[in-house]
């Protein structure tokens, strides 16, 4: 049974995160050959003040990227 976890800044509607989940789960189907009942995926969310990348946290990064 594979299972995946996703990590990721956190932002994203239900929505957008249930259909990630769906795409997901037919890449392994289609290139492993599971069987969909098999798959286990589980997302991590970080508010964006606990997630940095080069130095910055995201909401100093979305700041600058208004300016």
């Amino acid at each position: 049974m594979p299972e995946i976890t996703v990590n990721m800044a956190a932002g994203r509607t239900d929505e957008q995160k249930a259909n990630m989940m769906r795409d997901i789960t037919q890449a392994l189907v289609t290139h492993l050959g599971v069987d969909p009942e098999a798959v286990v995926i589980q997302i991590n969310e970080a508010p964006l003040t606990h997630k940095m990348k080069g130095g910055k946290t995201f909401v100093e990064r979305a700041a600058e990227q208004k300016k």
